[in-house]
């Protein structure tokens, strides 16, 4: 079994990090704001999925998203756009 750290991105600019097993059926959660999404979803507006990575276990997926929530928005942005060498720097 897959599991995914995610980032999304509100039309407002803001962030949001998970992580999970099944990556559509969560991000359908997310988008049409159901029961199990986020309640930072649910509140901050329309997310769109911007970024993904895939890892073969639950604690490898929690290790990325405690570590990516930790990061400064200028490096989860480098990350985003794949700007390794900024990411670096940063």
């Amino acid at each position: 079994m897959s599991y995914f750290v995610y980032i999304l991105r509100s039309i407002n600019k803001d962030l949001y990090i998970g992580q999970t097993n099944n990556l559509e059926k969560r991000i359908h959660e997310h988008i049409d704001h159901l029961k199990k999404s986020a309640k930072f979803t649910k509140e901050h507006g329309d997310f769109k999925l911007i970024y993904s990575e895939e890892y073969q276990t639950r604690l490898e997926s929690m290790r990325r998203e405690k570590q990516l929530k930790g990061w400064s928005r200028k490096k989860k942005d480098a990350l985003i756009s794949g700007n390794l060498e900024l990411l670096k720097q940063l």
